[in-house]
């Protein structure tokens, strides 16, 4: 409970300070950089994943490389 009082002070405070516009302007760029992290966290994830079947498909891109170049000559 003493956590709800605490946000509702700080969220006064802020409009009190800052103006209700700029509190909101506060809100949006804290929605903005959350949104933004979790693009980064899946990004990242992506990324592991592509990483991981690259890896695993390598040798057999290498055999193909090998008997292609073995046809030209």
């Amino acid at each position: 409970m003493l956590g709800v009082y605490l946000v509702i002070a700080i969220v006064l405070l802020l409009v009190a300070y800052a103006g209700p516009e700029e509190t909101m302007r506060l809100f949006a760029y804290m929605d903005l950089q959350l949104r933004y992290a979790w693009v980064r966290f899946k990004m990242y994830l992506m990324r592991r994943k592509l990483q991981q079947q690259l890896l695993k498909d390598l040798p057999e891109y290498n055999k193909l490389i090998k008997e292609h170049t073995k046809d030209d000559r």
